[in-house]
């Protein structure tokens, strides 16, 4: 028996859930666009496969780059018209951070999340705190308050930046 290294089983695993994360994303934008009496096309699909492949949040200007240096023939304009339509289609959210920078974030059925966001070098880490989630409910009902939606990020210096290991 073949023994994998962690790492190695991680990698294959992640790759298969963005197989499936990618199928089921351009069958979402094919339906979105077919009800809007919009036409698919082989480009919008590439964009939106590196978009998901990204797994974290990118400006226009970052997915650009990783979409060129797969396909030379797509120009900037295209990713950015296609970005604002996979937001409008509900599989990209746009999120303006206090950097000032606009990204997006694919947005996965796998529920809700936080941010931190370091201020020196821009890494955005997502995490999920039921703890959190259950205080901001427990505020909102005290104040007789319905939440409809929040995001909760948190600037600070990640421990790269800290001058410390992880």
């Amino acid at each position: 028996m073949t023994r994998f290294p962690l790492r190695c089983i991680i990698q294959i695993e992640n790759g298969y859930q963005y197989q499936i994360m990618r199928k089921a994303a351009v069958k979402q934008l094919s339906d979105y666009l077919a009800g809007q009496g919009l036409r698919s096309t082989n480009q919008r699909d590439e964009i939106l496969k590196i978009f998901v492949d990204a797994g974290k949040h990118v400006s226009a200007e970052e997915l650009y780059t990783r979409v060129k240096k797969a396909h030379s023939g797509i120009g900037f304009a295209t990713v950015y018209r296609t970005l604002k339509l996979l937001a409008e289609a509900g599989l990209a959210e746009e999120r303006h951070f206090e950097d000032g920078f606009n990204r997006y974030e694919y947005r996965a059925t796998d529920g809700h999340h936080d941010h931190l966001i370091c201020t020196k070098c821009r890494t955005i880490i997502e995490f999920e705190n039921e703890r959190i989630e259950q205080l901001q409910q427990d505020v909102a009902r005290k104040n007789l308050f319905k939440v409809q939606s929040h995001r909760l990020e948190i600037y600070g210096l990640c421990a790269a930046c800290q001058g410390k290991k992880k």
